[in-house]
């Protein structure tokens, strides 16, 4: 393996157009993209629906850090309102830690020039004062114009309002919320809100709680009901996804009381008297993913017509519905789906394929469009690549689980050396979407496997909970017997088996090291490693994730102990590679440099190599490039090759 290898990246979209953030309204599309060199600098742009060789219009002018960073992993950062025949812009600006606002107006067709599509009516205008916290971007405005959204201050969230009348105004703090809110949503009229709760030790997608309320005539809050179904959620924990109006008095969510993310439609007539107005219970199939990041959207549009993806099996589907009756299911080439939004029977998504990177994908379902539309979308696939194959195999208590095998795409081994990747969450999962770095390896005759252990998302609540209380166990089982199963059926060579792992990734991948003698090596990049400290120190938003995960933390310290990479360093004779970031604010890389010498002392080949200016994900291209450089010299010398 040369030192001169460089990871290719194939580009199937345009890099003046990174097409961030999408959405639709009315027959505009909306999105984000970096401005000039600084990663920090970006902007607002929008052009016509399918209108792909349009000029983009820039709408935001001025310098902004237009960024989300609600709970710590934040979500989309601005949002788009058709407020009264205007479309009222609003955006999170971390350079001055404020909202802010524009209204535009549509530009008649015949009147467009010079490449304009919206005229503004309003210049941008500073909502808030700056806070020291976060604000979210699910954004209500009602008949008064009043702004509505949910902040984050000081560790506790919030409901606020802001006058759409005044600039730099200290926000006014409606509801202090028990814990934890998000999803916040109005029915049209903008007299009813809805969003969702959750309090420690749970994570969203563990249990929260659906929440209505309704607007007095002075903006106030009144009448604040919790929505609790007898066939739901009495007797037991459930998880409500996307809470999103489609009419005046309907509202539609998916909920896991069956096991499965399933479609409930509910009638809010009377918020005193809330019921079920349909539920669409299927089994093996998902309308929902865990809430890592805010504005995940399964569904949009309105109960004239309604679009929904859903995941089945390793397929993802598009279904419409019409006056909430089912009217087709669409299947579709891709692996993956976001930015998803619908205008009309105009559907907006960026998709993603085992052979194609994210393409942005403008679909006018008005058009008369097959049963399978996949042959109607162009898609530029990469030909030279190696594409997942679904593989079952028998994991932790002989249980059924899923993985993705990559296989070499030439033969530069008498048995393919196998690199096993653990995903990070650890509630994530593989999807068989393009990877560059996988693809990587395959083209230099590696055998890469992708694990889906116990624990992972898009199987079924049931598939999901078996980590509970099991991290570090389920987990490294599901990986070793994988890479068991490859070796006994003699696809590759059991003597060079690496195991790859980024932040929950590699606390699995480095208990997989220590737990056996069927590994290598590992290469982790800003790797969990202590249990104790991540209770302790972590961000908020993950703080009392290890109640599931691990117990409590008094009860179950032992484990905690025990189950900690770093507390085992010195039984590790194999070499390791780490990459950490000193701005990680999610797994300290003090942990880390705790066991930087101890690595060093106990194999030449190990390394660790610190970057002053990442954090918890890498962003810089160059830090991207160093990385895999430096995994390819490691490789070489801890495999022999």
């Amino acid at each position: 393996m040369s030192n001169d290898d460089k990871l290719k990246v194939r580009q199937t979209v345009s890099k003046k157009k990174d097409f961030k953030e999408l959405t639709i309204i009315r027959d505009i599309i909306f999105w984000i993209d970096v401005v000039g060199e600084c990663q920090n600098e970006n902007a607002i742009f929008a052009r016509p629906f399918d209108e792909k060789d349009a000029f983009p219009q820039k709408l935001t002018s001025k310098k902004y850090n237009i960024k989300n960073n609600f709970h710590g992993y934040g979500g989309k950062s601005y949002k788009c309102i058709n407020f009264k025949n205007k479309l009222y812009l609003i955006w999170i600006d971390q350079f001055t830690k404020a909202v802010w606002f524009q209204i535009f107006k549509e530009v008649v067709t015949k009147d467009r020039i010079q490449n304009k599509y919206l005229d503004s009516v309003q210049e941008p205008r500073q909502l808030s004062k700056s806070i020291e916290g976060n604000f979210d971007s699910s954004f209500v405005i009602s008949q008064k114009k009043i702004l509505y959204g949910i902040c984050e201050i000081k560790n506790r969230d919030y409901l606020f309002s802001l006058n759409l009348k005044k600039t730099k105004q200290d926000i006014h703090r409606i509801k202090k919320f028990k814990n934890f809110a998000g999803e916040l949503s109005s029915n049209t009229s903008a007299s009813l809100l809805s969003w969702v709760e959750w309090d420690s030790p749970c994570m969203p997608w563990e249990k929260n709680d659906l929440f209505f309320a309704q607007i007095d005539l002075d903006g106030d809050l009144q009448k604040i009901k919790k929505f609790v179904n007898k066939q739901i959620n009495v007797k037991k924990n459930v998880s409500f996804f996307q809470p999103y109006w489609i009419s005046e008095t309907l509202l539609a969510c998916s909920e896991d009381s069956s096991g499965w993310w399933n479609l409930l439609f509910l009638d809010v007539s009377e918020i005193e008297n809330i019921f079920i107005k349909k539920r669409v219970e299927r089994n093996l199939i998902e309308y929902g993913a865990p809430q890592w990041v805010s504005g995940i959207t399964f569904f949009s549009g309105t109960i004239k017509n309604l679009f929904c993806i859903a995941k089945k099996e390793n397929n993802l589907i598009v279904e419409q519905y019409k006056d909430l009756e089912f009217v087709k299911e669409f299947s579709t080439p891709f692996t993956s789906i976001s930015d998803f939004s619908v205008f009309r029977k105009k559907v907006l998504l960026k998709g993603y394929g085992s052979d194609f990177l994210g393409i942005v994908f403008e679909i006018d379902f008005a058009k008369k469009i097959i049963s399978n539309f996949s042959e109607e979308l162009f898609v530029d696939h990469i030909k030279d690549c190696s594409r997942p194959e679904t593989f079952w195999f028998k994991g932790f208590e002989d249980q059924s689980t899923h993985s993705f095998l990559y296989k070499p795409l030439v033969e530069n081994f008498r048995k393919p050396p196998l690199l096993v990747r653990a995903h990070s969450g650890p509630t994530s999962f593989f999807d068989g979407s393009y990877n560059s770095e996988v693809q990587y390896w395959t083209s230099k005759g590696f055998f890469v496997a992708e694990v889906n252990y116990g624990g992972s998302s898009g199987f079924g609540k049931v598939y999901r909970e078996r980590l509970n209380y099991k991290w570090g166990i389920v987990d490294s089982y599901d990986c070793k017997a994988l890479a068991l199963e490859l070796t006994k059926s003699n696809q590759v060579d059991s003597e060079k088996i690496v195991i790859f792992g980024n932040s929950a990734g590699g606390f699995t991948a480095l208990n997989s090291l220590l737990c056996g003698s069927i590994f290598t090596a590992a290469i982790c990049k800003y790797p969990v490693l202590d249990l104790k400290d991540m209770h302790y120190n972590t961000h908020r938003f993950e703080k009392d994730y290890l109640n599931s995960l691990v117990g409590n933390y008094a009860k179950n310290h032992d484990d905690y102990i025990n189950r900690s990479p770093i507390n085992h360093i010195n039984k590790v004779k194999k070499p390791i590679l780490l990459f950490h970031g000193k701005k990680d604010t999610v797994v300290s890389y003090k942990q880390t440099l705790k066991i930087q010498e101890i690595l060093i002392q106990n194999n030449k080949y190990s390394e660790v190599i610190f970057f002053e200016n990442e954090g918890h994900g890498f962003k810089n291209k160059g830090t991207k490039e160093l990385v895999m450089k430096k995994s390819q010299d490691f490789l070489k010398n801890a495999l022999n090759i």
